[in-house]
């Protein structure tokens, strides 16, 4: 069986075993695993001093290995607490960053994989997958077909503009020298001239670049536009059950949890809109 968390393990929870002198399972008590969360806190990774986002997810790899552990049929008494998080503030990106962004683009491929991912919140690896034929008709209405976690396929409303753009764009012939049927292929070609997919390390730098460019003065990652399109669908009123399901999520906890951050003013401007559409603006 293949173990998540293999840096926080192998690099941090071992070499630390091994200092301790824990030889055998029976010495992971409570009492020597609590000690371990103790040092993260206190002394940090192999790297330095953890943040506690840092330190959950480090301890929370230590309690993947005991479930393991536990359901190969081995012996394990211990265990550990997972540490208190607060509310954390997520960073986005306003909509007029997202147009900056854009207009700092070089070429159509790059607007298009920015503003998909600012109007959609697809994840870097939906992305990735989307073919032109992902575009899909419903009664007029045009969404894009993403392919997701746990093969759980959705459809993703796109404004038509977008859709109008994307439909162009996939109708330029790539060349011969493209082997694949992704929608956004890389610039470089491989040892025998091939050119490929897009990979997620390829948006990842793109958008990190275009940050730089456009002078947003922060990091840009691909991951920040998806927390950016649910921060204003919900600030513009969208239905939270309806942001989840655009979004992928299966339940309305982490929309609950990750999006603390939107304010009563937030609450009281989408409540007016929804009230004046309702009267007629009187």
């Amino acid at each position: 069986m293949t173990l998540s968390y293999g840096y926080p393990l192998r690099s941090v929870f071992l070499p630390w075993a091994e200092r301790e002198g824990l030889t055998d399972l029976a010495g992971l008590s409570s009492r020597v695993l609590e000690r371990y969360a103790a040092h993260l806190r206190t002394a940090g990774g192999a790297r330095g001093p953890l943040s506690e986002s840092s330190i959950w997810t480090y301890v929370k790899a230590v309690r993947g290995l005991l479930a393991w552990l536990r359901a190969e049929g081995e012996r394990v008494e211990g265990d550990v607490r997972l540490p208190r998080l607060g509310r954390r503030v997520v960073d986005v990106l306003s909509r007029e960053e997202v147009q900056r962004l854009e207009g700092a683009a070089r070429d159509e491929r790059d607007k298009l994989i920015v503003r998909v991912l600012a109007d959609t919140g697809v994840r870097v690896g939906e992305l990735v997958r989307f073919r032109l034929d992902d575009l899909v008709q419903r009664d007029r209405e045009t969404y894009m077909l993403v392919h997701g976690k746990g093969n759980r396929d959705r459809l993703v409303p796109l404004a038509p503009a977008l859709a109008r753009r994307l439909r162009r764009f996939g109708q330029i012939p790539g060349g011969a020298d493209v082997v694949t049927d992704r929608l956004f292929t890389a610039r470089r070609r491989d040892p025998a001239g091939e050119r490929h997919a897009l990979t997620e390390s390829g948006v990842g730098q793109l958008v990190r670049d275009l940050g730089l460019r456009a002078e947003i003065g922060r990091r840009v990652h691909p991951h920040l536009f998806r927390h950016s399109a649910a921060t204003y669908l919900l600030q513009r009123g969208m239905n939270p059950l309806l942001v989840a399901q655009v979004l992928g999520h299966s339940s309305l906890q982490m929309i609950q949890r990750t999006y603390a951050h939107l304010t009563p003013t937030d609450a009281h401007r989408a409540l007016m809109d929804a009230l004046r559409a309702d009267d007629g603006g009187r």
